[in-house]
């Protein structure tokens, strides 16, 4: 099973194609390799270090309360 988390961008780093990503209070460095567009504020799916593609704010909510009411705390 794969299991994508969406997270928000609070800072892209140009250079190394990286951003800094938040969940919470939990911050993490993942690759923009695979995603195009991604602006500081956007929310992404986020997979062993990679974000796969962009989602909506209302998208991201939904699923992260869909992972509490599951008991899942990502």
């Amino acid at each position: 099973m794969c299991l994508a988390i969406p997270a928000k961008v609070i800072a892209i780093d140009e250079r190394t194609d990286n951003a800094t990503v938040e969940l919470g209070e939990v911050r993490k460095a993942v690759s923009l390799a695979l995603v195009e567009d991604v602006t500081v504020g956007d929310f992404v799916l986020i997979h062993v270090g990679y974000a796969l593609n962009k989602v909506s704010e209302e998208e991201a909510e939904r699923t992260l309360e869909l992972f509490a009411q599951a008991g899942v705390t990502p």
